[in-house]
């Protein structure tokens, strides 16, 4: 790195430019399978004039950057550059406006989803996006994120109607704006989402708001296989009920999640997990029917619950998967797939990878945001051994081709990173060319955050 770099970004930062061996190793990947990269040092703005700043002298001195938010990417989105810099996004967090009569608001790019909701509540609106993990609602935007609501509000592409973007020459954009719809020239917001930090950095974004709903109401129904219970959905879905979460836990699943989380009463078998969302009289309507069609379906013990704490409870144990997966083995990694393909296809693409699974002898439990197709295989392994890692790689590489077959995709929310590149060449092999000309016009000396999505 540079002298002239250090002096000038330390003009501009001070002590906010860290180059601490400590610090740096905090912002060096996400929740990923990948070894840690340090960047050469960690910058901290509060303002996006500050990584406006930041980027000019980046692009200047060309020295890669890294964006960084909560850390929760699953795909190598964040691992960190040697040659260049983190940017943590951090002190970003401010809710800078509710507009709650119109159901939109505008917040900086290290807000989290929880942050934002418990500043909503009391507002009578909500996010609903859902992914799991208390993310960044900017780190959200980057890689496309839906989660377990997005069979009822959509995901964050259909939730954002504009961002500010520093551009990788230091320039400040603005796209869209508080209108719910616009048809003024290109689509340059719906061209930075899931574009994981390769395009530019996002620092603000305005967001739609849904009203929160007079009643809620959690289900859960088990049945002796797949099958049986992604059939209970599409009928589900296919019959127009209003259902706000459908989620699926296969049995390996459902083991794990008892134990974790301390789920009395429910049984080790393949399990949906319903949410409904609307007056009490039409929960109650939609509760009565998925019960029907469930039982239908060959589905037992259903049950269902107004109460707060228990739909927390049940609500909880479902977010806490991926760390109830990685207790079992707290030393080992986790591979986490992330297909989705037509939900007509959904049971034969679960079908097959839960026989791929037997055939490589793995330990690895599904989940799935059924209602909209997306499904996921969480594997844990130990890095240290090789054959592990190759066994899983050859199943996550059957898997997608599965799921191209059924006419599906490589990834339904978890997005590219480092992790998925080569299958995305499988998937876009038409475009992926023009994905890269876009890249190479936007960002000619390839500062932001490269190497991820594709290679330039």
């Amino acid at each position: 790195m540079n002298k002239d770099f250090l002096d000038e970004i330390h003009l501009i930062l001070s002590d906010r430019f860290s180059l601490s061996e400590s610090v740096r190793s905090n912002y060096a990947k996400g929740e990923d399978i990948f070894d840690p990269i340090l960047s050469f040092g960690v910058a901290f703005p509060n303002s996006t004039e500050e990584v406006a700043e930041i980027i000019k002298l980046c692009n200047k001195h060309s020295i890669p950057i890294v964006p960084f938010g909560a850390g929760t990417s699953l795909e190598g989105q964040v691992v960190g550059n040697a040659e260049g810099i983190s940017l943590s996004l951090e002190n970003l967090n401010k809710i800078l406006e509710v507009n709650k009569d119109d159901f939109d608001c505008r917040v900086e790019a290290a807000v989290t989803r929880i942050q934002l909701n418990n500043n909503l509540k009391d507002q009578g609106v909500f996010f609903p996006i859902d992914p799991g993990a208390d993310a960044s609602i900017g780190g959200m935007c980057s890689t496309s994120a839906s989660g377990t609501m997005a069979v009822r509000y959509g995901t964050m592409r259909t939730n954002v109607l504009g961002f500010t973007i520093v551009l990788p020459d230091g320039q400040i954009i603005k796209t869209g704006g508080r209108a719910k719809k616009t048809s003024a020239g290109y689509n340059l917001t719906g061209l930075f989402i899931g574009s994981e930090g390769t395009l530019g950095v996002i620092t603000e974004i305005q967001l739609k708001l849904n009203p929160i709903p007079e009643s809620i109401i959690s289900g859960i129904c088990h049945f002796n296989n797949v099958k049986d219970a992604i059939n209970s959905v599409k009928e589900i879905i296919q019959y127009g009920i209003p259902v706000a979460r459908i989620e699926l836990l296969n049995a390996d699943q459902m083991e794990i999640s008892i134990n974790f989380s301390k789920l009395d009463g429910l049984q080790i078998k393949p399990t949906l997990f319903f949410e409904f969302h609307g007056s009490e009289n039409a929960n109650i309507e939609s509760i009565e029917v998925s019960k029907e069609i469930s039982e239908s379906n060959n589905g037992f013990s259903f049950k269902w619950s107004k109460d707060f704490e228990e739909r927390n409870r049940l609500w909880k144990a479902r977010h806490d998967v991926y760390w109830s997966v990685k207790a079992l083995k707290p030393n080992a990694r986790v591979y986490a797939t992330d297909a989705c393909v037509p939900i007509t296809k959904l049971a034969e693409c679960i079908e097959f990878a839960e026989d791929e699974i037997r055939n490589c002898n793995l330990k690895a439990p599904i989940i799935g945001h059924v209602g909209d197709g997306n499904f996921h295989v969480t594997v844990l392994y130990d890095q240290e051994n090789k054959d592990d890692f190759r066994i899983i790689r050859e199943f996550s590489d059957k898997l997608v081709e599965k799921a191209l077959e059924l006419g599906g995709t490589i990834t339904g929310e978890h997005g590219i990173g480092l992790n998925k590149k080569e299958y995305l060449l499988n998937e876009h092999s038409s475009s992926i060319n023009l994905m890269k000309l876009i890249k190479k016009s936007i960002d000619p000396k390839n500062i932001m955050n490269p190497g991820k999505i594709f290679d330039i």
